[in-house]
C-alpha cells in the first residue's frame, strides 16, 4: 500500500483523568486559533460521539474519531491524514486519562497509543484547583511513565487566579505550563446522563464559544503551543477510502435529528466511497421517507425525544412498510430502540415505536452496558456472509425487556465484551432489517459497509423492476 507523508502540525490534548476539562481546552484552543486566522482540525480519541459535536461547533467542520482498538493503526493514520489535509494545526482531544484504554497493562486503545502513532507532542491537562507543588510530582509521573511519549506542556485548569498560576509555574519548570484556565463554573458546558449534552446552536451558542476562545487568547501561551505542534515530525500514512467518482449506485437514508445523530464520520465516508448517496431524513419531523434503497438509523437520544417520535405515526408506518417490503435497514442502539415496539421510560410511560423488533426498549436508572465489544455475524445478512467480524462498543441505559424469544426473531450476532466470560447472542434480524445495541466502527472490517451498500443496490434493482419512482 502506497504511503504519503503528513506534515500537519499537531498537538494531543490529554488529561490526567476524565473530567479535567479536555473538551473545554480543545474547543477554546480551536476558537483562539481561528481568531488568529488559522484553520484548526479537531479529532477525538476513543469511541465518543458527543465531544465531536463540540468540535464541529468550534470549527464548523466535522470532527473525526481516532480509536486504536476499533480502527487499528493504518485506519487511524489514514483518517487523520484525510481530515488534517489543508489544516494549519490539528488538535487531538484525548479520552479518559492519557494512559487509560482497552487494557490495564498496555497502551492499547489509549490516548497515549494515538499520540505515539501520530508522533504528536502532548499537552497534559491537570485540574490544579486544589494543587500547588504537587503539580510537579504529577508531571514527573506522566512524563517519565513512557519514554516513547513526549509530554511537551501542561495545562493548569481551574486555577484560583494569576497568583495561583505563578505559584504553580514556580513549582513546575519542565515541561512548562503553557496554558491555564481560571475556575469558571458559570460557563461550563451543560451535561446529561451520557456526559456532555450534544452541542448545537442552543446548547453551545456562539457567545459561549467566543467566551472560551477569548479566555484562551488571554490565558494560553498560543505562540508556544503552536511551536510545540509544529515540532511534530512528518509521518507516513496509508491512503483511506476516497469519494466515489462515478454517479451514485444507491441512496441510503440517514436518520438525523435531535433523536438520532451518533454516527462516525469515517463510517459515512466509507459508504460514500462505495457509491452510496447519503440522504438525511428526520424521524421526528418528516412525514414520509425520501426515495431510498436502504436506511441507516444510528444512535442518539430517542428516549429523550420518545414523545415526538411516537406522535409521528406517518413516519413510523413508513419505516415499518419499508421493512416489510424487504428494504435493508441497519440500526444501532437508539436505532434499535426506535425499531422496537415501544420505548418505556424509567417512570413507566410507554411510547409506541415502529414495531419491527418484537420487544420493548426499557430505560433503566443505571448503565446496562459499557465498553468495547467484538462481533461475529453467525448467519448471512445485509452485512455479509456468516463469520464476518467487526469491532464496536456499547454505552446504554436501556435494555430489551423481556428480550424477544429466539422463535420470534433471529439473533445473528455473537457479541464478546473485552472482559466478558461468555458471548451474548444479539443482532436482531427481521427480513433485511438488522438491529443491535452495538455501535460499530467499520474501519475494523471494510467489507461490512461494502456488503451493506451491495444490499441497498440489490433493493434498488427490485424497486426499479417494480417501476417505483426514483429507483432508476
Amino acid at each position: 500500500m502506497a504511503e504519503g507523508a503528513v506534515a500537519t502540525p499537531r498537538l494531543v490534548v490529554a488529561g490526567v483523568s476524565s473530567g479535567v476539562g479536555k473538551t473545554t481546552v480543545s474547543v477554546a484552543l480551536a476558537r483562539a486559533l481561528r481568531a488568529r486566522g488559522l484553520r484548526p482540525a479537531l479529532f477525538k480519541c476513543g469511541p465518543d460521539y458527543l465531544d465531536p459535536t463540540y468540535h464541529a461547533r468550534a470549527t464548523g467542520t466535522a470532527s473525526q474519531n481516532l480509536d486504536g482498538w476499533m480502527m487499528g493503526r493504518d485506519a487511524v493514520l489514514s483518517t487523520f491524514a484525510h481530515a488534517a489535509a489543508g489544516a494549519d494545526v490539528a488538535i487531538i482531544e484525548g479520552m479518559m486519562g492519557l494512559f487509560d484504554g482497552a487494557s490495564a497493562t498496555s497502551d492499547a486503545g489509549s490516548t497515549a497509543e494515538i499520540a505515539k502513532w501520530l508522533a504528536a507532542p502532548v499537552a497534559l491537562v491537570v485540574d490544579a484547583g486544589a494543587m500547588a507543588r504537587s503539580i510537579a510530582a504529577v508531571a514527573l509521573g506522566f512524563t517519565s511513565f513512557d519514554p516513547d511519549l513526549r509530554v511537551g506542556a501542561l495545562v493548569a485548569n481551574r486555577v484560583g487566579g494569576r497568583a495561583h498560576l505563578e505559584l504553580l509555574k514556580s513549582a513546575q519548570r519542565s515541561p512548562p505550563i503553557l496554558a491555564a484556565f481560571p475556575g469558571d463554573a458559570e460557563h461550563a458546558f451543560p451535561e446529561r446522563h451520557l456526559g456532555l449534552r450534544t452541542a448545537d446552536e442552543t446548547t453551545l451558542p456562539d457567545a459561549l464559544l467566543d467566551h472560551w476562545g477569548n479566555l484562551a487568547s488571554e490565558w494560553f501561551a498560543l505562540d508556544a503551543l503552536i511551536e510545540l505542534a509544529r515540532s511534530a515530525p512528518p509521518i507516513a500514512a496509508p491512503p483511506g477510502p476516497a469519494l466515489a467518482a462515478s454517479p451514485a449506485t444507491c441512496r441510503i437514508g440517514i436518520a438525523r435529528d435531535a433523536a438520532f445523530h451518533f454516527y462516525y464520520a469515517d463510517n459515512l465516508r466509507r459508504l460514500e466511497s462505495l457509491g452510496a448517496e447519503l440522504v438525511p431524513f428526520s424521524p421526528i419531523a418528516d412525514r414520509a421517507l425520501p426515495p431510498v434503497d436502504g436506511l441507516y438509523v444510528g444512535g442518539g437520544y430517542p428516549e429523550v425525544m420518545a414523545g415526538a417520535l411516537a406522535s409521528n405515526l406517518a413516519m413510523r408506518e413508513a419505516v415499518k412498510a419499508f421493512a416489510d417490503r424487504g428494504g435493508p435497514i441497519y440500526a444501532e442502539c437508539g436505532g434499535l430502540m426506535y425499531l422496537s415496539r415501544a420505548i418505556v421510560a424509567v417512570d413507566g410511560a410507554r411510547h409506541p415505536m415502529v414495531g419491527v423488533i418484537p420487544a420493548e426498549a426499557c430505560m433503566r436508572p443505571s448503565l446496562r452496558s459499557l465498553g468495547y465489544v467484538e462481533v461475529v455475524v453467525t448467519e448471512q445478512s445485509i452485512l455479509g456472509e456468516a463469520g464476518t467480524r467487526f469491532r464496536g462498543h456499547q454505552f446504554r441505559y436501556s435494555e430489551l425487556s423481556p428480550p424477544p424469544e429466539p422463535s420470534s426473531v433471529d439473533r445473528i450476532y455473537s457479541v464478546r465484551g473485552r472482559r466478558a466470560r461468555e458471548d451474548e447472542r444479539e443482532g436482531y434480524r427481521v427480513k433485511n432489517v438488522l438491529a443491535s445495541y452495538v455501535h460499530a466502527h467499520w474501519a475494523s472490517n471494510p467489507k461490512v459497509p461494502r456488503e451493506f451498500v451491495r444490499s441497498c443496490q440489490a433493493f434498488r434493482s427490485i424497486r426499479a423492476e417494480s417501476g417505483e419512482p426514483g429507483a432508476s
